[in-house]
């Protein structure tokens, strides 16, 4: 049995959404001689946001695996694997932010994050405590999913607001 948990929809579309949101006017708003630099840019931007978000986990019945892409690699992201067997604890760490963070300790105290942002995190979580047996009531997502809702529409809103601007010529560049 492999089963896969990808990241949340909402944390990507709320990461997707903000790249575009903060970026769609630079093509427009760019001199001349710029232009088809900040086109490449913004193409190269988005083609990196949205590979950086396609990070997975794979649970099988002897291990779990972090997944990152190539892109996510090279920017010192790494995948990781554990034994089941392997696994000792699960240690807890408080945020800047007020919530946890957990990593796997395995034998040899090497320590791996416990991903909290994947999609059907209680099912995730219900394979954790089973192959592990260790106590799982802590851990939640790490941020409230309405948190990455509401970033998602504010974006939305703020890329309706720049066509909008653009159709309109509020733009004076």
């Amino acid at each position: 049995m492999t089963e896969q948990f990808k990241t949340l929809f909402f944390v990507k579309s709320s990461l997707i959404s903000l790249y575009l949101a903060l970026t769609i006017p630079i093509p427009f708003i760019s001199s001349e001689i710029l232009k088809i630099t900040s086109i490449i840019a913004f193409i190269s931007g988005l083609f990196l946001i949205i590979n950086i978000t396609n990070d997975y986990v794979n649970i099988c019945d002897n291990k779990v695996s972090y997944k990152t892409s190539f892109i996510s690699k090279i920017f010192g992201k790494k995948s990781w694997e554990i034994y089941w067997k392997d696994i000792k604890l699960i240690k807890s760490f408080p945020t800047s932010q007020g919530s946890l963070v957990h990593y796997f300790i395995d034998d040899n105290n090497e320590s791996f994050l416990v991903p909290q942002r994947v999609e059907n995190f209680e099912k995730f979580l219900s394979i954790v405590e089973n192959k592990t047996k260790l106590n799982i009531n802590e851990i939640k997502y790490i941020s409230p999913l309405w948190t990455y809702k509401l970033l998602t529409y504010i974006s939305i809103l703020m890329i309706i607001a720049e066509i909008i601007s653009f159709k309109f010529k509020y733009y004076q560049y």
